[in-house]
């Protein structure tokens, strides 16, 4: 019994992380509508941005927006937890609504 409880802990306790790939409009209209309301809720959930770039460096595949991030969060239902609060849905909706020009990708992913 203990070490499957151990193998539920270990799961529960590995970070996970969000890759995002947009396009917007405007990077500054991002920052200034979007971003300085989202970060702080994402620092509320845990999560933090360990990546951010408008000129990632491609090298496979095709790449047609102009920025993106990854986040990382002390585990998958932190991650989900943020991306699926009501505080950060206004947000998302904005994002995903009025500021990308086209669609972009959000994933989560487990840390191993």
């Amino acid at each position: 019994m203990e070490s499957k409880t151990k193998t539920i802990e270990n799961v529960a306790t590995k970070p996970a992380y969000i890759m995002v790939q947009m396009k917007v409009e405007s990077l500054e209209e991002l920052n200034q509508r979007y971003a300085q309301f989202a970060i702080p809720i994402l620092l509320k959930h845990g999560g933090q941005m360990i990546a951010g770039t408008p000129a990632p460096n491609v090298k496979e595949g095709d790449w047609n927006g102009n920025w993106a991030a990854v986040l990382q969060f002390p585990s998958m239902e932190a991650a989900e937890g943020w991306y699926n609060s009501d505080e950060y849905q206004p947000y998302k909706n904005l994002r995903i609504n009025e500021l990308q020009s086209e669609a972009g990708r959000v994933v989560i992913i487990p840390g191993m």
